[in-house]
C-alpha cells in the first residue's frame, strides 16, 4: 500500500490540493514517505457547518481537476473489490452457518437477496473517468486558513466523479454531521448523478461497512470494526430511504 501511495503521490499534478511528496525510501522491507509539512489541522468534530461547506466545495473542485484522470490507475471496483462484495459475502456466511445474522437490522435480513443483486450492479454503476481519492473522511483532510488539503492517496482509482462524495458522507453523519442525503441531494455532483447508479453504489458501500464490522478486528486495529459499524448505520439508513423497500 505504501509503495502504491508513493507512486500515486509522485505523479499527482501540482494543482491537486495534496501535500507534495519530497522523497521516499524503500529497502525492500522498510518504506518511508516524506511529504511537505502542511501547517493545518483536521476538521473539528462534530462537523461545523462552515468547515463542511469548505470541504464540499473542495471536493467539487478536486473532481473537476481530476476529470479525466491524469494518471493510469485501476477502476475502483478492481482496486477495491471487497467494497463491492459485502452483501454477497454476508449472504454466503449466512448460508454456510458462519454468521447467524444476529444483531442485523431486520430490514437487511428481509432484503438480503435483493441487496446482493443490487450490489452486483454497482461495479458498472461506479465506472467513470475521474481520478478518485476513494477514502475521503475527516482524518484524511487538513484545513489551513485558506485551503483544503486531501492526504493519504493509496486507494486512488478511476470511477464516477460523485463516488468520492458518496463514500465520504456516511462518515460525516457518524461524526454528528448532517444526514448523507441532506448533503448529497443538494450538492451539484449529487444532483447530476444517475439515480439508479447512486443507489447501487450506496448499496455496495453499506454492505461493505456492515459485513466488515462483523469480522474479528485485525491485529493492531482494535477499533476498526466499531468504526465500520458506526459508519454503516447511516449508510444503511440512507439506502433504506433511497430504495423505498419496506
Amino acid at each position: 500500500m505504501h509503495r502504491r501511495e508513493a507512486r500515486i503521490a509522485a505523479a499527482l499534478p501540482a494543482t491537486v490540493p495534496a501535500p507534495r511528496l519530497l522523497d521516499s525510501y524503500d529497502d525492500g522491507e522498510w518504506i518511508a514517505l516524506l511529504f511537505d509539512d502542511v501547517d493545518g489541522r483536521p476538521p473539528v468534530i462534530p462537523w461545523r457547518d462552515d468547515e463542511l461547506d469548505r470541504v464540499l466545495g473542495a471536493i467539487t473542485r478536486l473532481s473537476s481537476a481530476l476529470t479525466p484522470t491524469p494518471l493510469l490507475v485501476e477502476p475502483i471496483s478492481q482496486l477495491m473489490p471487497d467494497v463491492f462484495e459485502g452483501w454477497r459475502r454476508l449472504s454466503a456466511a449466512a448460508e454456510s452457518g458462519e454468521d447467524d445474522l444476529g444483531g442485523l437490522d431486520p430490514w437487511v435480513i428481509r432484503h438480503l437477496a435483493e441487496l446482493v443483486n443490487l450490489e452486483a450492479s454497482a461495479v458498472r454503476a461506479a465506472e467513470g473517468t475521474t481520478l478518485l481519492h476513494a477514502d475521503i473522511r475527516a482524518d484524511n483532510i487538513v484545513l489551513t486558513p485558506t485551503r483544503v488539503f486531501f492526504v493519504d492517496w493509496p486507494w486512488a482509482s478511476r470511477g464516477a466523479a460523485w463516488v468520492d462524495l458518496l463514500f465520504m458522507l456516511p462518515s460525516v453523519a457518524m461524526q454528528r454531521g448532517p444526514k448523507p442525503w441532506e448533503i448529497f441531494d443538494r450538492h451539484p455532483m449529487g444532483r447530476a448523478a444517475p439515480t439508479d447508479a447512486v443507489t447501487a453504489v450506496l448499496a455496495a458501500a453499506a454492505g461493505f461497512f456492515i459485513s466488515q464490522s462483523r469480522l474479528p478486528p485485525p491485529p493492531g486495529l482494535p477499533t476498526l470494526r466499531a468504526f465500520q459499524r458506526h459508519t454503516g448505520i447511516p449508510a444503511l439508513e440512507w439506502l433504506i430511504c433511497r430504495t423505498g423497500w419496506t
